[in-house]
């Protein structure tokens, strides 16, 4: 089951980036008092009681005038009502209910969407208590006194959020369709992908890198099979600074990969694989999902013997800590190989669910102990006692030793090549947890 997706939504300085630390435990976000510096990180797994969601923060906004500080209100408003399941709707109660508030609670509440509002910086109850009822006037429900700083009424703040979650698995159960999200940088041809594969123009395709506005779910059958299409393409290009589209981008491409299965990961052919989507690949190999790699626009490039070569091994290189993903080369334009990207997708789905019987595993890891010793450190050899499979997307191992410091992580990556070679596992991370046991236990 994919984890509900939170979006931290509200006016520069009004402490985002500080509630966003807060819940996620860590400062990810940079935090100072100029409006618009959120720069690093913009999403977490936070876990809260027995609740574990994605929480997305829309900073970063850096106005010159009202009406810059309104229209990218806007933006973020418009991402967060697409991608997320609950906003939280962030306000200051020093500052007061200001004008761009109310505009955006009036997009949040046509949005249909939960929204939690909370006003912020209330550090002392007897002194901002009254002031807080102003808020009510942007009627979106009851506004929720915090201080993100002094992390008071937090636990009142996610009370109220995680109500809003699925009750039970059963909503995503009744669509056992695969998901497949496709991202990407902008202009790369994800847009295009999915209308070759539909046959129709279902999405706007333009040569202005970012002009699809909406995440947009597309169902596609193949072989009498249906598989949901979640197209991921940055926002249309406004006169804003480089890092705002990108960062508008990676938004939309964690919210997608959360709720996929499979990610395609959409590289330009004539550009090359570049950082920004080692950046963007970063995104779906944390989240251990099934990953293919499509190298788009393969039409437009003269090939040798060699071409196909020299691009897979530039992929490997710049994306070396997703060796296991798959890797196509494609042309939406002529249509070159795309309906064998379904069978792709099929085999990266099962190899995400797969699971071994312990008995076989622990055959496998024995043998691989056999060919080369585990490591040693002042004496004391690292023991492996045994091996089990846990969980599945990703397929998860917990790996019983008797040191864990000894289980250093080129050991790890020795034991995950070996139940590679024996299980292939194409396409899917695989995620390895290393637990202490006593040697007499």
């Amino acid at each position: 089951m994919s984890k509900p997706v939170v979006a931290v939504v509200g006016r520069p300085n009004v402490g985002k980036s500080t509630l966003f630390n807060a819940l996620a435990g860590e400062r990810i976000s940079i935090v100072k008092d100029t409006p618009g510096v959120t720069r690093d990180r913009i999403y977490a797994d936070v876990e809260w009681l027995n609740y574990t969601f994605t929480l997305v923060d829309t900073g970063g906004i850096e106005p010159d005038s009202k009406d810059i500080i309104l229209s990218q209100m806007r933006e973020q408003a418009e991402i967060a009502i697409a991608t997320a399941d609950v906003i939280i709707f962030m306000t200051d109660v020093r500052q007061g209910l200001v004008d761009s508030d109310a505009k955006v609670a009036d997009m949040l509440r046509r949005s249909k969407k939960p929204v939690v509002l909370v006003v912020n910086k209330v550090d002392s109850f007897e002194k901002y208590g009254t002031d807080v009822y102003e808020f009510y006037n942007l009627g979106i429900g009851d506004p929720m006194p915090v201080s993100a700083v002094s992390k008071l009424g937090i636990g009142d703040m996610l009370e109220e959020v995680v109500k809003y979650f699925p009750k039970s698995a059963k909503e995503e159960e009744e669509d056992t369709r695969p998901k497949v999200a496709i991202i990407g940088k902008p202009n790369v041809g994800k847009s295009s992908i999915i209308n070759r594969l539909v046959g129709e123009n279902r999405v706007i395709v333009s040569d202005i890198a970012g002009t699809t506005r909406d995440a947009i779910d597309t169902a596609i059958k193949y072989n009498g099979k249906e598989y949901v299409f979640i197209d991921t393409a940055g926002l249309r290009r406004k006169n804003k600074i480089k890092e705002e589209i990108e960062r508008y981008s990676i938004i939309r491409a964690v919210t997608a990969v959360e709720k996929s299965d499979v990610v395609i990961i959409v590289i330009d052919a004539t550009e090359g694989v570049t950082e920004q989507d080692a950046k963007i690949a970063g995104i779906a190999h944390e989240r251990g999902k099934g990953i293919i790699i499509a190298v788009n626009k393969w039409d437009a490039i003269e090939k040798d013997d060699k071409t196909i070569y020299k691009h897979t091994s530039k992929i490997r290189e710049v994306l070396s800590f997703m060796s296991y993903a798959e890797i196509m080369f494609i042309s939406a334009k002529t249509g070159q190989r795309l309906p064998k990207l379904f069978d792709l997708i099929d085999t990266v789905i099962e190899n995400n669910s797969m699971r071994v019987a312990t008995g076989v595993l622990n055959e496998i890891v024995s043998e691989a102990v056999a060919m080369q010793q585990p490591p040693t450190d002042k004496g004391k050899r690292l023991k492996i006692f045994y091996t089990t499979q846990v969980a599945v997307k990703p397929p998860t191992f917990v790996i019983f030793v008797n040191d864990k410091k000894l289980m250093h992580f080129s050991y790890t990556r020795y034991l995950e090549n070996r139940i590679r070679d024996t299980f292939g596992f194409r396409g899917t991370a695989l995620k390895f947890i290393v637990r202490e046991r006593k040697e007499d236990a």
